[in-house]
């Protein structure tokens, strides 16, 4: 092993440790693989862009290849869930973060993700056009419908008349919270926002090697 080799592996080491410390879910050496798997994609980036991050095109490509996500607006908000400092980039420790949510979240966790994810202009609600906005780019267009917005006008008040607790015409984290408790299906009610069970186990497969074996 080279010095410069050994020098990086001991900051991965350490940074690992820190890690493991402050984020739920992933030991020390799960953090360590999931660091390396970041630096490693690091590597497909300009030099200037890898300082900051991941940048939003390389990460909604993870998201598609590797998650099988296809819906863009849903993807950008899952972009902006992990770039909690709204940089336009993703570090690894927004990547460590993001992920022990995504991929091991408790239902609390996860219920706190999904409303990010679905409150498009981070305003604290999920508002009727939101709702739209979301159901209209993840449903797939029958041609036949002479209307199909009007399809969706109704998904959207059949899932307020389920969600609305307060009956204010719009979604507040305790009308959410209350209603997934209820019905855990309705965690992604309007799109695809977090990865099936194949695939996380997939992903862990591989992220989780034996460093020593890369």
């Amino acid at each position: 092993m080279s010095e410069m080799s050994a020098m990086n592996r001991k900051i991965i080491q350490n940074l690992a440790e820190t890690f493991s410390r402050q984020i739920k879910h992933f030991n020390r050496t799960e953090m360590e693989c999931l660091i390396r798997l970041f630096n490693g994609l690091l590597g497909d980036q300009s030099d200037r862009r890898a300082a900051n991050g991941l940048d939003r095109g390389k990460f909604r490509n993870i998201l598609h290849k590797t998650f099988g996500m296809t819906d863009d607006m849903i993807m950008d908000r899952v972009f902006h869930a992990f770039d909690k400092d709204n940089d336009g980039y993703v570090s690894v420790k927004e990547w460590t973060e993001g992920l022990s949510v995504f991929l091991r979240g408790t239902l609390d966790e996860k219920i706190r993700y999904c409303f990010d994810v679905y409150d498009l202009n981070g305003d604290g609600h999920i508002s009727r056009e939101e709702m739209f906005h979301m159901l209209k780019n993840s449903l797939i267009r029958q041609p036949t419908e002479e209307d199909p917005d009007e399809g969706i006008k109704d998904l959207v008040e059949i899932a307020l008349k389920k969600m609305d607790h307060d009956h204010d015409g719009r979604l507040s984290y305790t009308d959410f919270e209350k209603a997934v408790r209820e019905e855990d299906l309705l965690l992604e009610a309007f799109g695809t926002c977090l990865p099936d069970a194949k695939s996380i186990l997939a992903f862990e497969q591989q992220a989780f090697q034996d460093p020593l074996e890369n």
